[in-house]
């Protein structure tokens, strides 16, 4: 999950109420069933502790949600009488949940958005161009168009040429096509970066795409994926193109889960590496990081790439101390005092990790339970050992 969303969290000081609640409207009660759950919301925060100001934003935004609008679950956060962030939500916990804390509790966020936090950057590709657009958080936000060289002719569907002169003809068509797709393949790469993306998805015509994908950078074509059921012309299916979009996220996350426990199981090294100065064997280093001391320490230096939670896990609720900035984070409390942080604060261990992680541009996965994931549950591929 990127985690860039969460950056109106970073420089905000608490304490924080988070909320997070069903706002489906399927039943023919639903309007009646939504306002008993935002009013339990709120008198969950006034319960804890949150302050008037705070539960009132959080009464007044959840009231005036549209109905026909709303997510099947949606997470808010809230310091100061202000609504800081809302975020729609791929699923929606069973019961309505509130805290108020030092911190937002984000690491709930894991279990409850991570198909829809990868940001897609979708191409809709046929003869004549391509419309680019932008899937996130269940948004899609337009990007551009690309045209290529129009030729002009009797249709795609032709007799065969009759003489030298339509074999010409024909051939410009072919040269035009392929500098079409040079042109998008180009204007991909482009609109990359600034897309904020890690799944690129071409879709349209098979033939069309695919000439695309063979012209993009290497590095790029790793990321991209071909799907099936859309296009620029009207009439497409959209329920399901989403289905098959859906799929193509839900196989990406797959990957990026499986190259990263990879990549954390080799950062570890084997038993018997190297010795140690006192005679004993030890892991060899690598670029992973296990356990919360560990992972703490990481991320207090900018070094955590790939935050690993396990689902379920303890430690991922273990205390830790915290101060006002991301990097205010340690497992005893004089140590973040010596960082000169005032009001030093406990937090969760996955909530003040996954705030340092949004502040230096990590990406954070949820382990399922079952899968072998780190010791204890907190785990980190690094940029770098020291």
């Amino acid at each position: 999950m990127q985690l860039a969303f969460l950056a109106p969290l970073l420089d905000r000081p608490g304490p924080w109420a988070s909320v997070f609640l069903d706002t489906s409207h399927s039943t023919e009660d639903a309007t009646q069933r939504q306002d008993l759950l935002d009013r339990t919301a709120v008198r969950r925060l006034a319960a804890l502790g949150a302050d008037d100001r705070t539960c009132a934003a959080v009464r007044d935004h959840l009231a005036a949600e549209p109905a026909s609008a709303a997510p099947p679950g949606r997470a808010l956060f809230a310091t100061d009488g202000e609504v800081v962030l809302d975020v729609p939500l791929s699923g929606s916990p069973p019961d309505v949940e509130a805290s108020w804390s030092a911190l937002p509790h984000t690491s709930r966020l894991l279990g409850l958005l991570d198909d829809l936090a990868i940001a897609c950057l979708v191409a809709f590709i046929d003869r004549t161009g391509a419309d680019l657009e932008v899937r996130e958080l269940g948004r899609s936000d337009r990007l551009g168009s690309v045209a290529g060289p129009q030729w002009q002719g009797r249709g795609p569907h032709r007799a065969p040429p009759a003489d030298r002169y339509e074999w010409h003809y024909q051939h410009r068509r072919e040269d035009g096509w392929e500098r079409t797709a040079e042109l998008i393949a180009d204007e991909i790469a482009r609109r990359w970066p600034e897309s904020g993306a890690r799944l690129l998805v071409l879709t349209g015509d098979a033939r069309e795409r695919r000439a695309v994908h063979d012209r993009l950078p290497q590095q790029l074509r790793a990321e991209a994926v071909e799907v099936d059921g859309g296009g620029r012309a009207g009439g497409i299916a959209a329920e399901a193109f989403d289905r098959q979009l859906a799929r193509a996220w839900q196989e990406h996350r797959q990957r990026r889960l499986d190259t990263a426990l990879a990549d954390f199981r080799a950062g570890l090294g084997r038993p018997g590496e190297h010795t140690t100065d006192g005679g004993g064997t030890e892991a060899a280093p690598g670029a992973a990081a296990q356990g919360v001391p560990a992972v703490v320490a990481a991320a207090r230096q900018h070094r955590v790439a790939t935050l690993l939670i396990q689902q379920g896990a303890a430690d991922a609720e273990r205390q830790v101390w915290v101060g006002p900035e991301p990097e205010h984070v340690a497992v005893q409390r004089g140590e973040v005092r010596t960082m000169g942080a005032d009001g030093v604060e406990p937090a969760p261990a996955a909530d003040a990790l996954l705030r340092c992680a949004a502040a230096t541009g990590a990406e954070a996965l949820l382990v399922p339970a079952g899968v072998s994931g780190p010791a204890g549950g907190v785990g980190a591929v690094l940029r770098w050992q020291p």
